[in-house]
């Protein structure tokens, strides 16, 4: 199980361990590159009735800000603990390759 993260080429995030839910890859904080620099959260949040409360980063990488492009839940409801503070990106802003 390999997954990777790109924006134009730029790799973001890329682990062996990632869990797989609703579609999308869901990384955990430690697979992200240059975390601090590369996300920074917003205020923008969105709820998931089985999830909880979603809240969001924008993307910085080469130059250029993608907004709200990354979400993640950091109290997320009992049966989506296995996500909690994982990062999930919009596959419209940012390309995914998993195996």
């Amino acid at each position: 199980m390999h997954a990777t993260a790109s924006v134009d080429g730029t790799v973001i995030a890329e682990t062996d361990h990632y869990e797989f839910v609703e579609g999308n890859v869901y990384f955990p904080p430690d697979s992200i590159k240059d975390f601090s620099s590369t996300l920074t959260p917003t205020s923008h949040t969105t709820g998931c009735p089985w999830k909880g409360e979603g809240h969001y980063y924008d993307i910085h990488v080469g130059g250029k800000t993608l907004s709200n492009a990354a979400w993640y839940y950091p109290q997320p409801f009992e049966k989506a603990t296995n996500i909690k503070d994982h990062v999930a990106f919009y596959k419209t802003k940012v390309h995914i390759d998993k195996e």
